[in-house]
């Protein structure tokens, strides 16, 4: 387990959670004992990547998954993905490589409208079957199977654990040249700011918006999704509110290699994640609005030496526990 840290002015009890929830990869690599936890669980594992033209990198993070965590050792039960509307062969290598393929649109069509990864994630626990489900995105260029034993760990080794997240260090490119940390800028200049000031447990959390996350589907369905960008750090808002921090564990995979945004993107991400710790601080009544906030996002483009502004709605919205959407119950109930 991972010890190292240095807490400076923050209570014993956060030092306790990053010294007890926090893991390293290393912890879970006997997949032969990991597998007979499972069993002993009895508890299915399904795997999903929500998914938007990765027709590069799609393929093989499939193939490794079903080579050694569906053949190899019987750890994972279903491999799925959903996709928000690719244009290239995302859909296409996806089923080649044996995964069901859903078009997030297809999903409970006609509730709600189809709203980016939040609501991707959300519509997926629908045709998802297992107890645990562990969700990774589909852009990862340096993809091992820990990215997925590693997360399914804790929550099959300590009962309590019933949500964890990764965290590794995150290289950017830069003028040509792999630098070995720099990525996570939205982590750093947005989400851990807003993590501090309204939110300070929540900050021993290393990579509060990581894409690689897994859940006890009865923790998961029970808990509202923002749609877009929103959905990470609303989640573990939402988790640590309704559970507290000792459901909540973080695991190190070391390093994460994946196809690095420009900003103009970053700043659209920074937006929606704004705009939804926004809405759970007014929900939650420690803020108060004195009128609506504004939901078009007004950037800055140069092109032929002219600066011109261009605006895009960026709305997250809420969606409630899919326990309760009639639908999703009865499949259920019904054993699906």
């Amino acid at each position: 387990m991972l010890l190292k840290g240095v807490f400076v002015g923050v209570t014993l009890e956060k030092y306790d959670w990053y010294k007890e929830n926090t893991f390293h990869h290393r912890d879970f690599s006997d997949l032969g004992c990991l597998l007979g936890l499972k069993q002993e669980s009895r508890k299915t594992i399904s795997v999903c990547l929500p998914s938007m033209n990765e027709a590069s990198t799609i393929g093989k993070i499939l193939a490794i998954i079903r080579r050694d965590l569906m053949e190899k050792v019987r750890l994972v039960d279903q491999l799925c993905v959903v996709d928000g509307g690719s244009e290239d062969e995302t859909r296409e290598i996806a089923r080649e490589m044996g995964a069901e393929v859903y078009r997030q649109d297809e999903i409970l069509p006609g509730l709600f409208q189809p709203m980016g990864k939040g609501d991707a994630l959300w519509r997926s626990l629908h045709i998802l079957t297992g107890d645990i489900v562990v969700w990774i995105d589909s852009d990862i260029r340096n993809f091992k199977p820990r990215f997925i034993y590693a997360l399914i760990g804790p929550i099959l080794e300590r009962e309590e654990i019933q949500f964890v997240k990764a965290f590794y260090q995150r290289p950017i490119k830069s003028e040509g040249r792999l630098l070995a940390t720099g990525g996570g800028r939205v982590t750093e200049l947005v989400a851990r700011p807003l993590l501090s000031l309204f939110y300070p447990e929540l900050t021993a959390l290393i990579q509060p918006l990581s894409g690689e996350y897994a859940g006890e589907r009865k923790l998961l369905e029970n808990i509202p999704f923002f749609s877009g960008y929103g959905v990470e750090i609303v989640m573990l808002i939402d988790i640590y509110k309704r559970y507290g921090m000792k459901a909540i564990g973080q695991v190190d995979l070391v390093q994460r290699i994946h196809r690095n945004q420009p900003i103009p993107a970053l700043g659209r991400m920074a937006f929606q994640i704004l705009q939804a710790v926004l809405v759970r601080l007014t929900e939650e009544q420690r803020i108060r609005l004195l009128q609506e906030y504004n939901v078009e996002m007004t950037q800055v483009d140069h092109r032929d030496g002219e600066y011109l502004l261009e605006k895009k709605s960026l709305k997250v919205e809420e969606r409630p526990p899919i326990i309760g959407e009639p639908q999703y119950a009865e499949r259920y109930k019904a054993g699906a």
